[in-house]
């Protein structure tokens, strides 16, 4: 069965604890936290201070996706903030074996993301050193866009790449993830699917949770 990661980018920020617990109550698996800088995604978002809001809210694991330049600075900011998943954007760093390292030395799981225009090849020579590869499905920046067709493509070159390696990382999208794009998506070898918009901006996010995590089994 895959794993639902609600993302807070869309989540309502000034009630905060009661939609997170309402994404869990409809069995969330894990809390997705998007940290967006204006300068490598063009939006500004949280920073560790919500993180940690956040890993004092739920007891889930608490993912982090840095679209920010120069990540290695902010690290340790975001282990100490809580995050149990640190991942970061093989566009952006240049030395990445010493990042991964360092995540693992600061207590996190690495990951690795790879936005849509980014060969899934990219990863070769790290995969069997990642927990988790996120591929974007959308470009990333804002919320509520619509699902890249051809992502399904990486999805299944990213499957045949663990296979092939005997790499044991799990393969994760972000984008437009709906009830409508996640059965394929499942069907391709997603293990964990981060929602936002389908989950946060649905009348009952209970409910939206839910029927994304029926859809996964």
């Amino acid at each position: 069965m895959a794993l639902i990661a609600p993302s807070i980018l869309s989540a309502d920020f000034t009630n905060l604890s009661q939609q997170i617990r309402l994404a869990e109550m409809g069995g969330a698996d894990w809390i997705h936290c998007d940290v967006m800088d204006g300068h490598f995604v063009p939006n500004i978002t949280i920073g560790p201070v919500i993180v940690k809001a956040a890993r004092k809210i739920t007891k889930l694991p608490v993912d982090v996706h840095l679209m920010i330049e120069n990540p290695d600075k902010y690290l340790e900011a975001f282990a100490d903030a809580g995050a149990d998943y640190l991942s970061v954007h093989v566009e952006e760093v240049v030395h990445l074996n010493r990042t991964i390292e360092r995540i693992k030395e600061l207590g996190c799981k690495a990951g690795v993301v790879v936005n849509p225009a980014t060969p899934v090849n990219s990863i070769l020579d790290i995969a069997e050193s990642i927990n988790l590869l996120l591929i974007m499905t959308v470009n990333p920046g804002f919320g509520g866009q619509k699902f890249i067709p051809n992502s399904i493509r990486r999805i299944e070159e990213a499957v045949n790449l663990r296979e092939r390696l005997k790499a044991s990382f799990l393969i994760e999208i972000d984008g437009g993830v709906n009830k409508e794009t996640i059965i394929e998506a499942k069907k391709a070898g997603v293990d964990i699917f981060v929602a936002g918009s389908a989950i946060f901006d649905a009348d009952n996010i209970t409910a939206a949770t839910a029927e994304l995590k029926n859809l996964v089994k």
